[in-house]
């Protein structure tokens, strides 16, 4: 398998064709190009607009005028607070997830990394999760476990 290297340049004045041409030169490929301009004010965001990531477990309602719980998503936050309880490691964990078929918000595999990066989410989500029908019965498994 042929390995890849990526690089990514920071470009703060416009992209000149000699930049383009040496890259090319030095065997390089364009593969992405990222645009971003400041918004004048009369595209500001409107009050309700989301500055920031979408927490995992959620995405924009229907309505697009809030948020709503992903059922898929909140299936793997599960799975991770299950395991995580039961003290399996994050490569243990990522490997459950990818084996169910579950992948990352980005679409991919899980990594332990990746698990590890979601522990303040599931710190987050936590109480809600406890409180749950179905964590009450994940629960009682857990006590005839021990």
């Amino acid at each position: 398998m042929a390995y890849v290297e990526r690089i990514r340049d920071m470009i703060g004045q416009p992209l000149l064709e000699e930049i383009v041409r040496q890259r090319v030169g030095a065997g390089w490929h364009l593969v992405s190009v990222e645009w971003r301009r400041e918004l004048p004010d009369s595209e500001m965001p409107t009050d309700g607009a989301f500055p920031e990531d979408i927490p995992y477990g959620l995405r924009i309602s229907e309505d697009c005028k809030g948020l709503e719980l992903d059922p898929n998503e909140q299936q793997a936050l599960l799975q991770m607070m299950e395991m995580l309880v039961q003290d399996f490691p994050f490569s243990n964990i990522a490997s459950h997830l990818n084996e169910m078929g579950f992948r990352t918000r980005d679409g991919r595999r899980w990594s332990p990394v990746a698990i590890f990066n979601m522990i303040p989410r599931l710190i987050d989500v936590g109480p809600r999760l406890f409180s749950t029908e179905e964590w009450e019965k994940r629960r009682e498994k857990f006590a005839r476990m021990i």
